[in-house]
């Protein structure tokens, strides 16, 4: 059976935060409640509201202000929930010419997949396994996992490129909204088929992305498992601190 992952409270404190502002709950220039009030109602520590509100105000949705609180701006006109540039790449870049189907269609869940979906492991899903090739060589190997259901009335099953990205796809086919991404990056040595595929030494090291997608409700809608070279990709990332 899998095992069910929730998503982590401060991008359940950010989700219900957005749309109380888009639905009018929190009207632009009102105060939100205050970091005790949601402590209360979320079940959660301090740092975790604190994480919330700073993600949500750097994202434009509330600002603060000294010794007052923190106000509602209203719907900032850039998303809020950006995912890291790799993760952007993996689930945003559309099927070119430099990507080959190697595997497309149904299969049992893998266990990683599986965990990230919430299903249990003997459950169905459409599998699209891909190698993503650069001048320097092949530079990804990903299996992109979409349950059966959102995948019906979509090319996601069919073995043809999808120029316009796996997100943009499904997103104007069933209509679902996207709002936020988790990753999970670790290295070890590739297996003797990555070996093959990817061209590189068995001794090569490689990193492991698995990238899981959410609605605004927290349920995961898909999950993308990629295996990169890790000496032909450099992993850069800028972010506030405090």
């Amino acid at each position: 059976m899998a095992i069910n992952v929730p998503p982590p409270k401060y991008a359940v404190l950010v989700n219900a935060v957005q749309q109380r502002i888009e639905d009018g709950t929190y009207r632009p220039g009102e105060a939100i409640p205050s970091e005790t009030q949601l402590m209360a109602e979320f079940n959660a520590s301090r740092p975790t509201i604190v994480r919330a509100l700073g993600i949500l105000q750097q994202d434009g949705w509330i600002e603060s202000q000294q010794g007052k609180g923190r106000f509602v701006k209203g719907r900032p006109t850039a998303a809020a929930h950006r995912p890291a540039d790799r993760s952007a790449q993996l689930l945003g870049q559309g099927e070119t010419a430099n990507v080959t189907l190697l595997r497309v269609g149904a299969i049992m869940a893998t266990n990683r997949a599986a965990s990230a979906l919430e299903l249990d492991a003997d459950t169905p899903v459409i599998a699209r396994r891909r190698l993503v090739e650069a001048e320097i060589g092949p530079v990804e190997l990903s299996s992109l996992y979409v349950p059966v259901e959102l995948s019906a009335g979509t090319a996601i099953g069919k073995s043809e490129l999808l120029p316009d990205g796996v997100l943009k796809h499904l997103a104007d086919r069933k209509g679902v909204t996207f709002d936020h991404v988790t990753e999970r990056i670790s290295a070890r040595l590739p297996s003797a088929e990555e070996t093959e595929l990817l061209k590189i030494d068995e001794r090569d090291s490689v990193l492991t992305m698995l990238v899981t997608v959410y609605d605004r409700d927290g349920r995961p809608q898909l999950a993308v498992d990629a295996v990169i070279p890790a000496n032909r990709q450099e992993i850069e990332a800028t972010f506030p601190l405090g």
